[in-house]
């Protein structure tokens, strides 16, 4: 999950906002789909819950055979993730994955993969190599049609206040790994989380939840209206000064939690999902017209590690029942 370092550099720097218009067309979204519980449906009702609620897209955090071979022979695009990098730091390595992990399921509608999830440290060194090796076995395979990129949380941005001074920390593992992305078509996976920027800062909650709110700031002829737009275009800022102006950002886990920590409730995450929902189809004042965004997450899970609100992001209970009411589809 993202970060609790976006809090101190992004709660001052983002007290700022979107745009307002009202979205017209049909649209839903994506949610990831994390199994660290142990009374969580099976893949087969996981599946068939998205169908039911017309969520297009799913994130999952490993290729789990079960849950892809239930995804096969729907229109459900999928991220995978494949947490350990060390799968593709030879081309051979790499090819050997594709062949076990993406030939059995060509029925699966499969759009990106992501090479680590907010890797840190070292190891972030080795994220562009294996970016490159899984390209190059993807396309020997016949799946060039899959996108390679990584999930990044917000701290990777040293600057981002305001969203027009959004800049990469460490430029010399960023910028190369940019225009990687930008020579393949692939966007950058982005967790963006308002949340701890709320619950580590002086932040309003409104600016924060989607809500009406007079935190409205100008910055470089733009207006915002709420904390998730000036972050992604804080991305959005920092690929252009890496020399990839033209990436998208693909929002990879957003969300609140129901409980368990400071501004936890079953409210707001309502009304924070709920206008993620809604302004997805808008984009940003940076990046006007529909983004992709994902959810986080799916279910409530009982087994996640670290603080109490890390087991209380999910839109369902185990027993699929709604955690509170949301509509996916906005017409």
């Amino acid at each position: 999950m993202a970060g609790q370092g976006v809090a101190c550099a992004l709660a001052v720097a983002l007290f700022i906002g979107s745009l307002v218009s009202i979205p017209t067309a049909v649209r839903s979204i994506g949610v990831c789909n994390g199994i660290l519980g142990n009374n969580l449906p099976s893949p087969a009702d996981v599946v068939k819950l998205y169908q039911s609620n017309g969520i297009a897209a799913m994130r999952i955090y490993s290729p789990h055979a079960a849950t892809l071979r239930a995804l096969a022979g729907t229109d459900i695009a999928v991220i995978v993730d494949e947490p350990a990098i060390d799968q593709f730091l030879t081309l051979s390595a790499a090819s050997d994955w594709v062949q076990s992990n993406i030939k059995p399921y060509q029925g699966v509608n499969i759009r990106y993969i992501a090479v680590g999830n907010e890797v840190s440290g070292d190891a972030t060194r080795s994220i562009l190599p294996a970016m490159e090796n899984l390209t190059k076995a993807l396309s020997a395979a016949g799946f060039g049609k899959i996108k390679v990129s990584t999930a990044v949380k917000m701290d990777v941005l040293g600057t981002s206040s305001p969203p027009s001074g959004g800049e990469f920390s460490d430029a010399a593992v960023m910028a190369p790994i940019a225009k990687f992305l930008a020579s393949n078509g692939s966007p950058l996976l982005a967790n963006v989380y308002p949340y701890f920027a709320y619950k580590g800062g002086d932040v309003d909650l409104n600016f924060a939840l989607f809500q009406p709110t007079t935190a409205t700031v100008a910055d470089d002829g733009r207006t915002y209206s709420n904390m998730f737009a000036a972050m992604v275009d804080a991305m959005y800022s920092a690929l252009e000064k890496a020399g990839a102006p033209g990436v998208a950002v693909v929002v990879s886990e957003s969300g609140w939690p129901s409980a368990g920590g400071s501004g936890a409730s079953a409210d707001n995450a309502r009304r924070y999902n709920q206008g993620l929902i809604d302004h997805v189809g808008m984009g940003t004042p940076k990046r006007a017209g529909a983004m992709e965004a994902y959810i986080f997450a799916m279910f409530n899970e009982n087994q996640k590690d670290g603080d109490e609100t890390e087991r209380h992001y999910g839109l369902f209970n185990p027993d699929k029942s709604p955690a509170y009411p949301i509509k996916f589809r906005i017409s």
